[in-house]
């Protein structure tokens, strides 16, 4: 394999990996080098504009086939080693590029996880070839990470359909996608048991962006009203009182690929402090030769060797079906975001006043990674899950020699 600026060799020479990973990681990687013209474009474009030409890049040259459950898996693997690859690869190219793609695998997964053959094969092909742009609407303005407070209600019709009636927020691609993925209150049971998944196009009636929220690092983000919208019994997703298993069955498997994206921003910014630490001037010798620099380089380094560690665990986890997968994606989306907001940080440091000059590499990465700290479960949230999921046994067996 030839080498790629946005992986670790060594990191992809272990066992966690499979040669047809690193054959994807060479193809991944030198496709997003190819491209550096393509990049500077769509910083220029708006948002949205620059959203659909990169869903249509995208799967056109067949990064999103593994969609399509027809795709050859061989070809364009879709296991989760493979997701968190080509999103470390595309967040260290171009931010707006691992938004694009990260958000079409999100609103696909629960069709291909939970949807009937009808609904996979109207949606996943057209996904796959970016000529269907979807979008996964859970958030509201009192239900964020807590997707057991969702409001959104959906009241049953007559002839078995719905009537939905409330609003969402912060929804990922909200203002271009062709078909939302909603998750609404159709009240089976209360809090998490009440919740139901349901496929509305975006040209239904009733539903309409209501506003377009505009984030430090500029992308399609948008308010969701749904004015009594009437969709179909077949517009469910799963089974009713199913939405809220679908949705954290989602967030779990998600969690660790923000992770990689996390590390795809800090390699990036890691290796522009690095190039710059080794050309800049400081007190008349290089930059690298002061030992406070060096020290944070180190540091550095540490953090990435640790977080793509935590990631591939994460996603080794959940290809061969570990039933506490879902603890260690927590785990590897917490370390490796907050480390990722450190590094980025340190980099601006090293950089100096050239570090924030508007639009530079290191101040788009600064204003990138924030956010990831707060999708798919706050830092705050993960930490909660993941005390929840500790081992007890040993602490059983350790209290037995207090």
């Amino acid at each position: 394999m030839g080498p790629t600026t946005s992986f670790d060799p060594e990191i992809l020479g272990l066992p966690f990996y499979d040669d047809r990973h690193r054959r994807l990681a060479d193809a991944i990687g030198t496709w997003c080098d190819d491209r550096t013209a393509l990049w500077d474009e769509v910083r220029a474009e708006e948002p949205d504009k620059a959203g659909l030409r990169l869903v249509r890049h995208l799967g056109e040259d067949g990064w999103l086939a593994f969609l399509d459950p027809g795709s050859d898996p061989e070809t364009r693997p879709g296991d989760y080693r493979s997701i968190c690859l080509m999103r470390e690869a595309l967040a260290y190219a171009e931010d707006l590029a691992d938004f694009a793609f990260s958000i079409q695998a999100l609103a696909a997964t629960p069709l291909i996880r939970f949807g009937t053959d009808d609904q996979k094969l109207r949606h996943l092909p057209r996904m796959a070839q970016g000529s269907l742009v979807g979008a996964f609407a859970v958030s509201e303005e009192q239900a964020g990470s807590d997707v057991a407070a969702v409001g959104l209600a959906a009241e049953r019709t007559d002839d078995g359909g719905y009537v939905l009636n409330g609003h969402k927020a912060w929804i990922a691609n909200g203002t271009i996608a062709d078909v939302y993925i909603v998750i609404a209150r159709t009240g089976e049971g209360p809090g998490p048991l009440g919740l139901t998944a349901f496929l509305v196009p975006a040209d239904t009636p009733g539903v309409r962006v209501s506003g377009r929220p505009v984030p430090v690092a500029p992308r399609s983000f948008a308010h969701l009203a749904f004015e009594d919208c009437r969709v179909p019994a077949e517009a469910v997703l799963g089974k009713p009182g199913r939405g809220f298993v679908i949705a954290m069955d989602l967030l779990e498997r998600f969690r660790m690929t923000v992770g990689a994206a996390a590390l795809g921003f800090a390699r990036r910014a890691a290796d522009t402090a690095l190039a710059r630490a080794r050309t800049r001037q400081v007190g008349g010798s290089l930059l690298i030769d002061h030992q406070l620099t060096k020290a944070s380089l180190a540091d550095m380094d540490v953090q990435l060797n640790a977080a793509a560690l935590l990631v591939a665990r994460a996603a080794w986890e959940a290809d061969r079906g570990s039933p506490r997968f879902a603890r260690h994606s927590s785990i590897a989306k917490l370390h490796a975001t907050e480390e990722a907001q450190r590094i980025v940080d340190t980099a601006v440091q090293l950089l100096g006043a050239s570090g924030v000059v508007k639009d530079s590499v290191t101040e788009r990465l600064y204003r990138q990674i924030r956010s990831l700290r707060i999708y798919e479960g706050t830092s705050e949230i993960m930490r909660l899950t993941i005390a929840g999921t500790l081992d007890t046994r040993r602490a059983d067996r350790a209290a037995r020699d207090l």
